[in-house]
């Protein structure tokens, strides 16, 4: 699904070049959990960018179900994001002004599904994230572990391929991490792609594998579990 080759990515500045990415390859492959591991500013968060379509890298190829993406434009790489990936980030990036219903609606709106069909689709994945009874509720009257329960709807509505999670558990308290990981265990038995980047070792044996970067290359790769 994800096969990535030498990718490259520089951060310049007028005096000093950082490298964040030095020729990262690795492959992903439909229906894998993986968790990548790393030091503070070794690269995760900036392949997760390039993975998630949201930057572009400086070098090497990228391919996205067979489709060299690495040098879409924006418009193209925006249109294959909103139709394929869901994010799931530490901070929960929920709207303040909008209702969980709201927000869990907005990648449908995105996408032109009509309100029916979007109602629906809304009920149904809150119904699953248990939190359909919070559905007219604002963020700021949700406990941090009902927030991430609405971001992780919001991420898979539009059924996406690929759900890029970024610390999912970081700003949750050990009881509501383990059922936001359970929750993405689950989605992965259905067949979605996960790929995590955690600190967590704990959060990490969820996935089937682990890659682990310093200074922007994979160093290690750990294989938990098998699928099947």
């Amino acid at each position: 699904m994800i096969k990535i080759t030498d990718i490259e990515k520089y951060y310049r500045t007028e005096e000093v070049q950082t490298v964040a990415l030095n020729k990262l390859s690795f492959h992903i492959k439909e229906g894998e959990f993986v968790a990548v591991m790393g030091p503070s500013g070794c690269g995760k968060s900036t392949l997760l960018n390039i993975l998630g379509l949201l930057d572009d890298p400086d070098g090497g190829s990228f391919l996205f179900d067979g489709i060299e993406v690495a040098h879409f434009n924006e418009r193209k790489r925006a249109n294959l994001r909103k139709h394929n990936i869901g994010f799931v980030f530490q901070s929960f990036n929920l709207i303040d002004e909008l209702t969980v219903f709201e927000n869990v609606e907005l990648p449908l709106i995105y996408i032109g599904v009509k309100a029916a069909d979007r109602k629906k689709r809304v009920e149904e994945v809150l119904e699953k994230m248990q939190i359909m009874h919070r559905r007219n509720h604002f963020p700021q009257q949700l406990s941090g572990g009902q927030q991430q329960r609405v971001a992780v709807a919001r991420a898979v509505v539009n059924n996406p391929k690929l759900i890029l999670a970024d610390e999912p558990t970081g700003n949750l308290d050990s009881s509501n991490g383990n059922e936001v990981m359970q929750l993405l265990t689950e989605l992965n038995d259905q067949g979605t792609t996960i790929i995590m980047v955690t600190h967590s070792e704990h959060d990490a044996k969820y996935s089937h594998r682990i890659i682990r970067m310093l200074d922007g290359q994979k160093v290690t790769e750990d294989i938990l579990m098998q699928q099947g």
